[in-house]
């Protein structure tokens, strides 16, 4: 039986959990990266000692995040997809456990998942543009189900619950792809289905497409407002609103927002702003318990300000207008 997936539970300030996504601007916590460049001048020895640092203060650097997390509020946060660099590159790759001699990287990578489950933070992951797990190359599908396995494992580790994937390559046309998407997804690690989630995205695959896969194999539907505004269909936002979030069945939605760079009607409206405009967060929302993860430019300074201006605003419709009195 695969191990329950542990949600916590929303913030006590509103029932909108909200989310940042991979770093902070302010507070100086950083995640290492590494390049296969690099390691492969240092020789085995030397390159597994260098990659297991990395590994230790990346955990450490999470551990650092969920006390960032919770001191300002922040109810969600996406774990960069590179937390082990390398991890999966066929020549410089290698596994937690022969990296972990003396089982120190496993436990500060635990003791960062449980100041997440004391401080009530959700963690996700989100994979990279270079998983597809319907892609037309039976490598590079191999080597998306590695990746995929990796971050499950970090996944149940620290007690992630959401592995966040867009459906990908639309190569033969979008009925086509998503049945080579099924296979794909029939392939995955049990650590790593029970968490998968698929993402609507910017150009190919819209709410209306997904949603019926999602619904049939009930894997959850992770909604972003932004990508559905960019390449709509002919559902609304409250509709796929709707549809979205009873995919999670008895588990709190996640859903992404942000806001475009250039603005609407000028330009192009893909990439994503330093702050989330108010008037884009949908009403539809409001009043929902949900994870928002909020994808803008400015970290957290946008997350708190999205926050601190949509607050007053719901807990003015809760509040009942007491009569006036002569």
């Amino acid at each position: 039986m695969p191990e329950p997936v542990h949600v916590p539970s929303p913030s006590a300030t509103g029932r909108l959990r909200w989310g940042l996504c991979c770093q902070f601007l302010d507070a100086p916590i950083r995640f290492r990266t590494a390049t296969h460049r690099y390691v492969a001048t240092l020789g085995p020895v030397a390159g597994r000692a260098y990659l297991s640092a990395i590994a230790r203060d990346n955990a450490q650097a999470l551990a650092d995040a969920m006390r960032q997390c919770a001191t300002l509020g922040i109810g969600a946060f996406r774990i960069n997809s590179q937390i082990l660099p390398l991890a999966t590159h066929p020549q410089s790759g290698y596994t937690l456990t022969n990296l972990d001699e003396d089982g120190s990287i496993t436990t500060a990578f635990r003791d960062a998942g449980r100041l997440a489950r004391e401080a009530g933070v959700r963690l996700s992951f989100h994979p990279d543009q270079f998983v597809v797990l319907n892609s037309e190359r039976p490598q590079v599908v191999e080597s998306s189900l590695q990746e995929m396995q990796m971050q499950g494992e970090i996944a149940k580790l620290v007690g992630a619950d959401v592995l966040t994937l867009h459906a990908g390559s639309a190569a033969g046309g979008c009925a086509e792809a998503l049945l080579r998407l099924e296979r794909g997804l029939e392939q995955l690690h049990h650590t790593a289905r029970q968490r998968i989630a698929l993402e609507n995205d910017d150009r190919r695959f819209s709410p209306e497409l997904l949603l019926p896969l999602c619904e049939r194999l009930d894997i959850p539907m992770v909604y972003d407002v932004h990508h559905h505004r960019c390449n709509p269909d002919t559902l609304d936002v409250e509709s796929a609103t709707r549809r979205a979030a009873a995919t999670w069945r008895n588990r709190e939605p996640h859903f992404h927002i942000s806001s475009p760079r250039a603005a609407w009607g000028n330009g192009d409206p893909r990439p994503h702003a330093d702050y989330v405009i108010l008037d884009d967060f949908p009403d539809a929302w409001r009043e929902q318990a949900i994870t928002v993860d909020v994808e803008a430019k400015a970290k957290e300074r946008a997350v708190l300000a999205l926050r601190d201006h949509l607050l007053p605003l719901i807990n003015s419709r809760r509040t009942p207008t007491r009569p006036q009195t002569a």
